[in-house]
């Protein structure tokens, strides 16, 4: 017979064990308003608009071994999703975030206007600029209303293809003062297609830093490094990324309701090729899909007899210049939820249930690991009770 405090033990360890084995878990979309995501970009944001761009039927891209960790080559520089499509899981978007030039798209929750080899100032041949690809959609606007547009988040990463293209095109690309002139004419150009988008009524921008582009696995391969990265593009990286941030704060400042947060997508990448077992990646200089001495050109070509690495999932690059799957979902997440020493001043989640129409009560500063800055209050002299009863955080 089972004494009293013996009963009374075998309830207690019961009860003990329903509440750590039955934890309260707050899902990423808990609480998040109904929002679309609209993309800009080359082609890391790319969802498949190569296929309908100039009649072009597509690119290795559409092609095995792209989509391979899906089994669905779907124009997409991955083995599988790339960042937006994890970020629309997080906020659940069903299907996706579709490429904006296909007609038959449903684009009620958004749309990826990045292209494939597109850039900031523009190259020969190139289909789209960012600022074509923000005129695209200015002329689609009205298939949003403007509320939704004003809550809705607003996703760019570009710029490679303009300091690739610098690196092999200009004999002086790599002196300091023409790298500094070639920085400031593409962040200005960068700022002024920001500025389109606003008079578009876009108003929460998310823009991801560059890449260490010198730790591309082409850029090695080409540059013949081995397994050191290629400084120079680094340098040029670090220069463009160094002025983002206050370009962000002086839109804050000058544009009412401008919203924003900034993903350090350069030092996510430098962690993982430092210290790539600490992510369980076990090869971070070459890529997955490929040949050459870092396997980094000729992935999905059909005159290419690239090889292919047997387990995706360890390495960081698929290919020459993007990510893996497992890669891209690591960065959504850390752009997503992660701590200030990633994304600031707020991570996306927080940027798209911040109040629409409001201004911003922190800004972005220089040291990651610093706290984050608040603006002076004069600066909501003239709306007092802006923020009462909201915190970012």
């Amino acid at each position: 017979m089972v004494s009293k405090c013996g009963l009374v033990s075998v309830v207690w360890a019961l009860f003990v064990l329903t509440i750590f084995n039955n934890p309260t878990i707050v899902y990423a979309g808990e609480g998040v308003p109904d929002v679309a995501i609209f993309a800009f970009g080359d082609s890391s944001y790319d969802a498949g608009n190569a296929a309908f761009v100039n009649n072009n039927k597509g690119g290795p891209q559409f092609t095995w071994p792209y989509g391979k960790s899906r089994d669905d080559p779907n124009g997409k520089f991955s083995d599988g999703h790339i960042v937006t499509d994890f970020i629309g899981d997080f906020i659940s978007i069903p299907d996706g975030i579709p490429p904006a030039l296909n007609p038959g798209a449903n684009l009620s929750r958004g749309a990826s206007f990045a292209v494939a080899d597109a850039s900031i100032l523009g190259a020969p041949g190139e289909y789209m600029t960012l600022i074509d690809q923000v005129n695209k959609f200015g002329s689609m606007k009205l298939s949003w209303s403007d509320k939704y547009i004003e809550k809705s988040l607003f996703m760019i990463y570009i710029g490679m293809e303009d300091y690739l293209n610098f690196s092999k095109t200009n004999p002086s690309a790599n002196d300091p003062s023409a790298q500094q002139a070639f920085v400031v004419t593409v962040t200005n150009k960068l700022k002024s297609d920001i500025e389109a988008l606003y008079s578009f009524g876009a108003r929460k921008f998310m823009v991801q830093l560059l890449a260490p582009l010198g730790c591309l696995p082409i850029v090695r391969q080409e540059h013949g490094t081995g397994n050191d990265c290629y400084q120079p593009l680094n340098d040029l990286a670090k220069q463009h990324n160094d002025k983002i941030g206050p370009m962000l704060n002086q839109f804050a400042t000058n544009y009412k309701g401008f919203q924003f947060t900034v993903f350090d997508f350069y030092n996510a990448i430098i962690r993982r090729t430092q210290r790539n077992r600490n992510y369980r990646f076990y090869v971070a200089n070459s890529s997955c899909c490929g040949v050459g001495t870092h396997n980094a050109y000729g992935c999905g070509m059909g005159n290419v007899h690239s090889k292919l690495c047997e387990y995706q999932r360890s390495y960081l690059y698929f290919d020459g210049r993007h990510n893996t799957e497992k890669a891209q979902e690591e960065f959504a997440h850390l752009a997503y939820g992660a701590n200030t020493n990633v994304v600031q001043p707020m991570t996306i989640r927080e940027l798209i249930v911040y109040p629409p129409g409001q201004n911003m009560l922190d800004v972005w500063v220089p040291n990651l690991l610093s706290s984050i800055r608040r603006r002076p209050s004069t600066y909501y002299s003239h709306q007092p009770d802006s923020h009462i009863g909201f915190s970012a955080y």
